[in-house]
């Protein structure tokens, strides 16, 4: 399937007029367009550095001047892409060979933030991005704001909701960190407003449309691709939902967890409800069958941030990838500095293109982190394959593909695995032993799924509209029921602006390539089960140690953006589909066990 975007420029940029022609630059043609995509790979290398080094810088050391340097950083960026995008309308109509046509659309479709042509709105562009994600970094809850020793940040109260059973004090974290965003409302509206007059500006109803564009395939049929996915799994979820309720309430009793309808969210573990894996011990189905204590293992053998990233490394070294850049280990940033404000959420970064490669992550050696390392660090084998493509090819099949692969991995951290490693005693076969697994993993996994396409879900309704700054709020809490079945601890207002409690709104970060991931990593453990001839169910294949399979993924991340993701997609899995079937073949001992515990029960909300 080769469904490119149309790139007869001015078609994409509805109503656009070319600049008059001089004598420099008359009568643009198809040797012209090739010469400008050269010029920009060439220019990407430096450029990708300098802009990587001010956000690293931003990220990593908090304060006003870093939050500027970064600002003009962006500034600077956004000049440079409107010159471009400016410049590539010039060749519009002219017939354009494969590679110019594809690298076209990639500057087009392949952006977050199209440039406002004004550049007083470009600038103000770049400050409130810089402001909005200080914020989020900064953040703190003060009982005292006089008194530093009483103030919490992100960690901290995180730290509670996942190990409290303390109802008062679960309902307090929650509502401490979400109260830290509401003062970033006006700020994300006129955040909002700007992004949508640079998308306007070439040809795209809204920042949404643009977003939604960049998939090989019309912006509408993205959207359906997106239901489609989500109706396939929901009634799993549901079943998992369902059964989590009914045992927290159990443990909470009415008064806390009703018996039906949604869930309160900070009854759940995590602070957007996205990740349910710390309530495991309340909704065990066996107690006390292989617990798969992995926190406790990393404790016993001493694990620090370092020998944890080692112990991720490994398992891509054991599939043929190379080792990890001498300059990882010098530059990445593996846990919280004392001295300073940071941005402690998790990410990988691609410095200059060519092997600059980092962590950004605040470790602690428990069992989530060890998951998040595996992940991060599929990000950075990903940077790595295709380093040796142009850099407007530098980027994923599609943004899904670059989330998934290091999600595939972690499904191969099976009992199996961990205790091979020694973090847990040699796994039982049993069949609850089986369902316990099933269940810490869908509590993580399946929960999630809802969660990684209401975000987008909210951010497309404000950038068209459909959700006014009036109700933003309210809009978002009526997705979190619709399509999580979670509410808030207490009712909340429009005085709150809980959305922005979440990193990547207010980082401007799209969030459904992370739904993708979950939908696609499933799909791709199939198919490498599959090519190395695994017997037996899915969820029991790790393919740890397999340099065949290795050799077949290093293969898929080597080709990055350089053709549409279906044909990718196809090479690798048989199908230029992506199918949430996997997702259900993985789970099915739990599924049904599910249903079988919920009988009787009012499921949904």
């Amino acid at each position: 399937m080769n469904r490119l975007l149309p790139i007869a420029i001015c078609a994409v940029l509805a109503g656009c007029t070319p600049p008059p022609p001089n004598a420099a630059k008359d009568a643009p043609d198809a040797s012209g367009a090739a010469v400008l995509v050269q010029r920009v790979n060439n220019e990407a290398y430096a450029r990708a550095r300098e802009a990587a080094a001010a956000q690293w810088i931003a990220a990593t050391y908090i304060n006003a001047d870093s939050q500027f340097l970064a600002a003009k950083a962006n500034e600077r960026d956004l000049a440079y892409q409107a010159d471009l995008l400016n410049e590539m309308r010039r060749f519009q109509g002219i017939e354009l060979d494969a590679n110019t046509k594809r690298s076209f659309g990639l500057m087009l479709s392949g952006r977050t933030v199209l440039p406002p042509t004004d550049s007083k709105d470009q600038a103000e562009l770049t400050e409130l991005s810089a402001r909005l994600e200080a914020a989020y970094g900064a953040g703190k809850a003060c009982d005292d704001p006089a008194n530093p020793a009483t103030c919490r940040d992100l960690l901290q109260l995180s730290n509670v909701l996942a190990t409290s059973r303390d109802p008062a004090a679960l309902k307090k974290a929650w509502l401490d960190w979400h109260d830290t965003a509401s003062a970033s409302r006006s700020d994300y509206q006129r955040f909002a407003e700007l992004m949508n007059k640079g998308a306007q500006a070439y040809g795209f109803k809204d920042t949404g449309d643009l977003w939604r564009s960049g998939y090989d395939m019309p912006a509408a049929d993205f959207a359906a691709e997106t239901e489609r996915l989500w109706s396939e799994v929901e009634p799993l979820y549901k079943q998992l939902h369902c059964y989590v309720r009914n045992r927290l309430n159990g443990h909470y009793g009415d008064a806390e967890v009703p018996k039906t309808g949604p869930i309160p969210g900070h009854v759940l573990g995590n602070m957007w409800q996205q990740d349910w894996s710390n309530v495991y011990p309340l909704v065990e189905p066996f107690a006390g069958i292989d617990s798969l204590d992995v926190t406790a293992g990393l404790e016993k053998q001493g694990y620090d941030a370092v020998k944890l990233t080692r112990q991720a490394e490994s398992f891509y070294t054991s599939l043929g990838m190379p080792a990890l850049p001498e300059l990882f280990w010098e530059r990445s940033m593996l846990t919280k500095p004392a001295d300073r404000d940071v941005q402690c959420h998790a990410s990988a970064w691609d410095m200059d293109m060519k092997g600059d490669v980092r962590i950004k992550m605040c470790i602690v050696p428990d069992e989530e982190n060890l998951r998040t390392i595996y992940h991060e660090l599929g990000h950075i084998y990903y940077y790595l394959a295709y380093h040796g493509q142009p850099p407007l090819y530098q980027t994923g099949a599609n943004d899904g593909f670059h989330e998934a692969i290091g999600d595939t991995v972690v499904l191969s951290l099976t009992p199996g695995y961990l205790a091979q490693i020694g973090l847990v005693d040699a796994a039982s076969e049993s069949n609850e032993a089986i369902i316990n697994a099933q269940m810490k993993l869908a509590l993580e996994k399946v929960a999630f799924l809802p969660f990684g396409k209401l975000i987008d879900q909210w951010r497309w309704g404000v950038f068209d509209a459909s959700i006014a700054p009036s109700s933003y709020n309210s809009a978002w809490w009526d997705l979190k029921k619709k399509y999580q079945g979670v509410v808030p601890p207490v009712a909340r207002d429009e005085s709150a602006f809980d959305p922005a409690a979440k990193y990547h709104v207010p980082a401007n970060t799209p969030y459904t390539r992370y739904f993708l991931a979950h939908i696609l990593q499933f799909q791709f453990q199939r198919a490498m089960c599959q090519q190395m001839k695994h017997q037996g169910p899915l969820h029991t294949c790790s393919i740890f140690g397999n340099k065949e399979v290795g050799g077949k993924l290093w293969k898929l991340l080597g080709a990055g953006a350089s053709q549409p993701w279906q044909v990718t997609l196809k090479e690798f899995t048989g199908s230029e589909r992506m199918q949430a079937d996997a997702v259900l073949e993985y789970f099915q001992p739990l599924n049904q066990w599910l249903i079988e515990q919920n009988q009787g029960q009012s499921c949904g909300w």
